[in-house]
């Protein structure tokens, strides 16, 4: 029987892919037979993981591209099909908060880089990528969320917002891209990445107790969901947005 989850002879490209969930989900699609197209604004980054991938017998081009600028992600695009012709998975991992105490405290600068990165890279990532996939034979897009999109805090409003906004645009996406292009959500929680250590354990310890799990998650812990949603596994899953955080209540 076919190997549902083979991703042998795709091509994925991979935003925020230097590190944390980004980089689990590029070595994994790596190991699942895929070549990788790594993406984020530090270019040294990305060529560590494009050196990992490449260890791992498949192909990777890094290429520096800051996702909540617009004019960059044309470039980013070009570079993934000039480079293999073609992007079977996009993975919109690029995302980031901004910390602040007061709400007074946050300027019109840090709203719109939040929601600039989160959020509107999105929705034109996907609006290129997904309209050449759709030209060609298809393709999976996978959109990365939170869980602070349904649980908003008061320190994280911004980032709740932007990503509630990527769920939404994950059913519309599926619906503007469908029947050939999947567009579904990892809706993640609190994963043990490098944002995580300016966190208070002890304040997050003691939160997580809550929690079904009791702790929080590792990075290759995202990684069934993703390959999930990258491959022939999922081909009857569409707009759908999928929590992975340990149940939170």
């Amino acid at each position: 029987m076919k190997d549902r989850f083979d991703l042998t002879g795709k091509v994925a490209l991979v935003t925020g892919g230097s590190r944390g969930l980004g980089r689990a989900m590029a070595l994994a699609f790596a190991d699942a037979g895929a070549d990788l197209v790594i993406a984020s604004r530090k270019l040294e980054n990305c060529r560590t993981v494009a050196a990992e991938v490449e260890g791992r017998g498949r192909r990777a081009v890094a290429h520096a591209c800051n996702v909540g600028h617009w004019d960059e992600l044309e470039d980013l695009t070009d570079v993934a099909y000039d480079a293999f012709g073609r992007v079977d998975i996009l993975v919109n991992n690029a995302g980031m908060s901004l910390l602040y105490g007061d709400v007074t405290e946050v300027t019109e600068a840090m709203w719109d880089k939040v929601v600039g990165l989160n959020l509107k890279g999105v929705f034109r990532l996907s609006a290129l990528v997904g309209s050449r996939m759709q030209a060609q034979d298809g393709g999976s897009i996978i959109n990365v969320s939170s869980t602070g999109s349904i649980r908003p805090t008061p320190f994280i409003l911004p980032y709740a917002a932007a990503k509630a906004g990527v769920n939404a645009l994950t059913e519309g996406l599926a619906l503007t891209f469908g029947p050939t292009v999947r567009v579904n959500c990892i809706m993640a929680g609190p994963f043990f990445t490098d944002v995580s250590k300016a966190w208070d354990l002890q304040s997050f310890e003691r939160g997580a107790q809550r929690h079904a799990l009791r702790r929080g998650g590792q990075p290759d812990e995202v990684v069934g969901a993703a390959l999930y949603f990258a491959s022939d596994a999922s081909s009857y899953t569409t707009g759908a947005v999928l929590r992975v955080d340990g149940g939170i209540p």
